[in-house]
């Protein structure tokens, strides 16, 4: 018996990393962005039943383990503290360092309100460069002006 969304995202990941499948193979099955199927496969999304099927036939998934792709998940999959993972700190100290330019420039441009992470979205890609290459990450999220009441 699965017991936790963590157990299922355990199993996506074992059954991708011991199959060679990419998160873009992945993602063609599910039928959307590799950056929000990405998110689905660890626990971070909410998936269709036919994407949450496609996905279970693709890695083998049992119905118990495709019925938890279905469940809305409890959001945030960093613990509270600095994280120490390298890649993930590194945007933790981004958003620690750019965090308030951010803000400023936002608020300046758009007024006072927030950019959206559920109305959003994402793009990763590789760029090409001779000193090395780089991570390009495009994000867009709708702009939510506070309201007064």
């Amino acid at each position: 018996m699965i017991t936790s969304r963590e157990e299922v995202t355990k199993m996506i990941v074992a059954t991708k990393i011991t199959q060679g499948f990419t998160w873009k193979q992945i993602a063609e099955v599910i039928g959307h962005s590799k950056e929000w199927s990405t998110a689905a496969c660890l626990g971070q999304m909410a998936m269709t039943k036919s994407q949450a099927e496609a996905v279970g036939e693709l890695l083998s998934l049992s119905d118990e383990a495709v019925a938890w792709l279905q469940i809305a998940p409890y959001k945030g999959s960093l613990p509270t503290e600095v994280p120490t993972d390298p890649l993930i700190y590194r945007w933790y100290e981004l958003v620690n360092v750019y965090g308030t330019t951010l803000k400023e420039l936002i608020h300046e441009e758009f007024g006072d309100g927030i950019m959206s992470a559920i109305d959003f979205s994402m793009d990763l890609q590789r760029e090409e460069n001779d000193k090395g290459d780089r991570v390009s990450v495009v994000m867009s999220g709708k702009f939510l002006p506070y309201k007064t009441y």
